[in-house]
């Protein structure tokens, strides 16, 4: 079905660890991490959001990148239907990239801010507009790396 029979195990395989890897990352961070922030305190969830962040950075948006381009490889590798699914998971990553990128991380930007100088009066509006900017990327990474696993399947190996 491939032009490039050897590429396309590795290619697939890349591809499911890397969007894996992103929704298991966003979904963790939703469940676990955001839940943890509502808990606390607001100047220890300030300060504990500002150092994540620093952390979460370069890794996050590794891994991002990674997962776009190794779904988009095996988009370009595929055929029909196949094609189609790893061309949709592509975009979805794209979307929790630009979601990232346009919506959490100027909040994040803010938040930095905040931990020093404090939080001002619409902060918890604010902080519920970063919960669904984080709710909107993780579906997104996780509908991608679903649509990925389905290329596994064998329903998915009859419909090539």
């Amino acid at each position: 079905m491939t032009d490039h029979p050897r590429l396309l195990p590795v290619a697939r395989g890349l591809a499911l660890l890397f969007t894996g890897l992103l929704a298991g990352a966003f979904g963790y961070g939703a469940v676990n991490v955001v839940q943890t922030f509502k808990a606390v305190p607001l100047d220890v969830r300030l300060a504990f959001h500002t150092a994540l962040m620093r952390m979460n950075g370069p890794v996050i948006q590794s891994t991002m990148a990674l997962a776009f381009l190794s779904s988009l490889v095996l988009a370009v590798l595929m055929h029909g239907f196949a094609r189609r699914v790893a061309a949709t998971a592509s975009v979805l990553v794209a979307t929790s990239f630009l979601v990232t990128r346009l919506g959490n991380v100027p909040i994040n930007g803010r938040i930095k801010v905040w931990a020093v100088t404090g939080a001002p009066p619409d902060h918890a509006a604010i902080l519920r507009r970063w919960e669904l900017f984080n709710d909107v990327r993780t579906v997104a990474a996780l509908v991608a790396f679903l649509l990925l696993l389905t290329l596994v399947t064998p329903l998915a190996r009859q419909r090539r």
